[in-house]
């Protein structure tokens, strides 16, 4: 009988992450939720049969007890990540910026150095980072974040070539707009009306649940297969700058 594959999901208790985390539980996975929330991943984790455990990415100590702990690694979604704020780089706040780089990019490299071991044991590893189109075209306001996604882009690039001839793949998703749970609330430090901005006259833009089923498909190809870099936008978003609103 094969053994079940254990999907590892970070920034689950929300969001992309909780989406995805449900996607893979039904694609058969063992799911292994990790957040800073620790009862919104608990409740996810009984309603999907996984496991809950309470980290935060940008503490390595706790990202290194959580590897000790968690056992087989097949899929590791590299999802905890978020921006805040849409300064001017010129009026943008370091202890901001610092904040993004802390958990979009030290938080892939925590994950992803701590659990490369248990991928690498099962002999058919994936290994996932969640950017965005962020990473791969500049925006004003975006700074901060576009600095961030971007390092978090060129560390799937890097580990990508350095892992060739290993049973490891590492793909990269990069979404669009996505009207995810919390998003632009966080990024605009609570204020509602600039959240919902964002998004107006944008008859549909993607929702998490559209980026968990990119994610299931992509890490269900065959172990031979590896989707190297797979942009996804809403139809009304044609590129950053250009959304059609109705």
């Amino acid at each position: 009988m094969t053994e079940q594959k254990v999907a590892v999901v970070t920034g689950a208790s929300s969001g992309i992450g909780a989406a995805t985390a449900r996607r893979l539980a039904a694609e058969g996975f063992d799911v292994v939720l990790t957040a800073r929330r620790t009862e919104r991943i608990e409740a996810l984790a009984k309603e999907i049969g996984g496991r809950a455990h309470t980290v935060d990415v940008t503490d390595r100590a706790a990202v290194d007890a959580f590897a000790a702990e968690v056992g087989r690694v097949d899929v590791l979604v590299n999802n905890a990540g978020g921006a805040i704020g849409a300064e001017t780089v010129e009026h943008g706040d370091p202890a901001d910026w610092r904040a993004m780089y802390e958990v979009n990019v030290l938080g892939v490299l925590h994950m992803t150095q701590a659990l490369l071991p248990a991928l690498r044991a099962t002999g058919d590893g994936t290994v996932l980072v969640l950017s965005s189109t962020a990473a791969l075209t500049a925006y004003e306001g975006g700074g901060g974040y576009v600095a961030a996604k971007h390092a978090a882009h060129t560390i799937a690039a890097t580990l990508r070539l350095e892992l060739c001839g290993e049973p490891i793949r590492v793909i990269e998703i990069a979404p669009g707009m996505v009207k995810s749970e919390g998003f632009a609330i966080t990024r605009f430090r609570g204020d509602e009306s600039k959240a919902a901005a964002v998004y107006a006259g944008v008859a549909e833009p993607l929702t998490s649940e559209d980026i968990a089923d990119t994610v299931a498909w992509t890490v269900t190809r065959p172990s031979h297969v590896n989707i190297d870099l797979l942009v996804v936008r809403p139809r009304a978003q044609a590129a950053n700058h250009k959304v059609h609103r109705g």
